[in-house]
């Protein structure tokens, strides 16, 4: 597994550094001091902009990719994928329900603190904050597709769709920051692993499945040896 991060130093250095300096923000800022300096800036195309960016951590969008991927004939990656996907969303849903923490809007609900930016037409949660289902998927799904298709040049593309993504939650009032942070853990160590398990696993092995032009061949020499 070390030799895949390495292989992808640009990715994985710039998500762990990303992680550690959110924590240190984190840890420096109380819930409310740290979500309101995140969001200081809240123009109406900002809130458009948000609102279709945090549909990508949705399920169904990485449903949609392992789809495309499968009609593509790229099993293997599919797989990969559905089983990040599936294992990050199970650790965040049994984490979710664990905690239960109070959503941002609930939180100062309780509070008392009167937040002034919350988007209009976004159905604010109130409960199970911790961690972030839609950061976890992003950060599965980027990180799967930095690892499947081996392309350097896409890694940067990838890490700012998922940062953006997690992002969103905080804009969107969904969630704090320590949720995006572990969402997003979960997701790239999700992703790897699931990585690591299929790419060794004998089912996917190109001699264990050969092609029909492979056996096809074969039979046709068969016949012809009989003649």
């Amino acid at each position: 597994m070390l030799q895949r991060i390495l292989r992808f130093p640009c990715y994985f250095g710039l998500v762990f550094l990303l992680l550690l300096l959110a924590v240190v923000f984190n840890s420096c800022f109380s819930k409310t001091e740290g979500f309101l300096m995140l969001n200081l800036y809240h123009p109406l195309w900002l809130d458009r902009f948000f609102m279709l960016v945090t549909n990508f951590g949705d399920g169904l969008f990485s449903l949609m990719v392992i789809i495309v991927l499968l009609l593509w004939r790229k099993r293997k990656k599919a797989v990969i994928l559905l089983v990040a996907f599936l294992s990050s969303g199970l650790i965040a849903q049994i984490m979710k329900r664990t905690f239960q923490m109070p959503r941002p809007s609930a939180f100062f609900e309780q509070t008392g603190f009167d937040y002034p930016y919350f988007v209009n037409d976004i159905n604010l949660h109130g409960s199970n904050s911790f961690p972030s289902g839609h950061t976890t998927s992003a950060f599965a799904l980027a990180t799967v597709m930095v690892l499947v298709f081996k392309k350097k040049r896409i890694s940067l593309y990838c890490l700012c769709f998922a940062v953006l993504t997690g992002y969103s939650r905080i804009y969107l009032a969904q969630h704090f920051l320590q949720d995006v942070i572990v969402g997003a853990l979960i997701g790239t160590c999700c992703a790897l692993l699931s990585y690591q398990w299929i790419y060794k696993s004998k089912v996917f092995k190109e001699n264990r499945l050969p092609s029909y032009r492979y056996r096809a061949a074969s039979a046709f020499q068969h016949l012809s040896s009989q003649d």
